[in-house]
């Protein structure tokens, strides 16, 4: 126990989060089991350290331990857990509760034999928390931490503290908003920079984003979908080939038969792959209002832009980007939908038509679609600057 504080230590005291995730104030912390998801590389750990950090310091009622601790091979979290608690413990981070085999139904002991006990959990975008984990069905509360937004990376770049906006805000009220940033900062300055490298946090390393981040999606093919959906190795060429295949033939509805052929498997299962994809939070699907997996979707577009510029970078086509980064940005609160013609997405029920232009699209303004503008520094009526989608979170 005393080799696990050390490392708690070391680990808190050297944390510093760039950015304060506003994920820290919308968690109910009074919860006993609380998970929190998330694609690799968007910063769960270091989430879990900056808790650990701004809540208790160096008070040893909290405990920050990881799976992959050799530790673990050996010792139950039950047994940890009992031996924590017993000597005065309250909190127990666990990260990448993934690694450690039964860990669910270990949770699920833990909660019910020590209920003065909080454990605070992180695990990728791959798992199903309630819908695999019967056991945790009724205890769990699951939340989901996303990479930067474009406000958040702002904020960093500039130093500024502007706050989120919802989106009928910046429907409604995005000319009055753009009047309270455009003095303190241009947007567009720092726009390509953020659709480039952004959305990870790890660009703030002093190494090769690209390189770091093709090592990341790696890593989340082979470990976050293989060892948790219980795919054999084999298979493992075969997926990172239809994501490749995925991003090279850009936004459009997939071939399915074609790509099936392609990796020489069936149908289904290329179905069964594109949702894996999807949960590991590599690829978004786009369906007509309506329409759902397993349906064939109408477009597979990357998840958000920095994959576009790792995996093909000669074949970023830049609507794609500004559509992508559109995507992306409402995806986290909003439902989106195929649209029509002249429409690039529908969004919500209320169905909510939105086309994303290019700088110096030529088009007929129709009151009732909302424009997003790629180059726009300010905007009028329903013709808003693309950027400041940006700052829904």
């Amino acid at each position: 126990m005393e080799a696990f504080y050390k490392t708690h230590h070391y680990l808190v005291e050297h944390t510093n989060a760039p950015v304060r995730r506003d994920l820290m104030d919308e968690i109910d912390w009074n919860d006993r089991l609380i998970g929190i998801k998330g694609t690799r590389g968007v910063g769960k750990t270091t989430f879990l350290l900056q808790y650990a950090k701004e809540k208790f310091g160096t008070d040893p009622s909290c405990l920050f331990i990881n799976m992959n601790n050799f530790y673990f091979s050996e010792h139950s979290i039950v047994d940890f857990a009992y031996e924590f608690q017993k000597n005065g413990g309250k909190v127990l981070l666990i990260d990448q509760v993934f690694k450690h085999p039964g860990w669910s139904r270990e949770l699920r002991l833990c909660y019910d034999r020590f209920p003065n006990l909080k454990i605070v959990f992180t695990g990728s975008s791959v798992m199903r928390l309630k819908e695999e984990n019967f056991e945790l069905s009724g205890i769990v509360k699951s939340y989901n931490l996303r990479g930067f937004s474009f406000r958040e990376f702002l904020n960093l770049q500039t130093g500024n503290s502007f706050r989120p906006y919802t989106l009928d805000e910046i429907l409604y009220r995005h000319e009055s908003i753009v009047k309270d940033i455009l003095p303190k900062v241009r947007p567009l300055n720092y726009f390509q920079d953020y659709l480039h490298h952004g959305f990870y946090p790890f660009f703030l390393e002093k190494r090769n984003f690209s390189e770091n981040l093709l090592k990341t999606m790696n890593m989340m093919v082979e470990v976050d979908i293989l060892l948790i959906k219980q795919i054999e190795l084999k298979y493992l060429s075969k997926i990172k080939k239809l994501l490749y295949l995925l991003a090279v033939d850009g936004p459009v509805a997939p071939n399915v038969s074609q790509l099936a052929s392609e990796i020489q498997t069936s149908r289904a299962t290329v179905m069964n792959y594109i949702k894996y994809l999807t949960d590991a939070r590599l690829i978004n699907l786009l369906y007509p209002a309506g329409e759902e997996f397993p349906k064939k979707p109408s477009k597979i577009m990357m998840h958000n832009t920095n994959l576009m510029y790792a995996i093909y970078p000669v074949k970023v086509d830049v609507q794609d980007v500004l559509e992508t980064f559109f995507m992306n940005t409402l995806y986290k609160d909003h439902k989106l939908y195929k649209g029509e013609k002249g429409v690039s997405f529908l969004v919500d029920d209320g169905h909510l038509p939105f086309r994303i232009c290019l700088e110096g699209a030529k088009f007929k303004n129709n009151p009732s679609v909302f424009y997003a503008l790629q180059k726009a520094e300010v905007g009028h009526g329903n013709q808003i600057p693309l950027w400041l989608f940006g700052f829904l979170y």
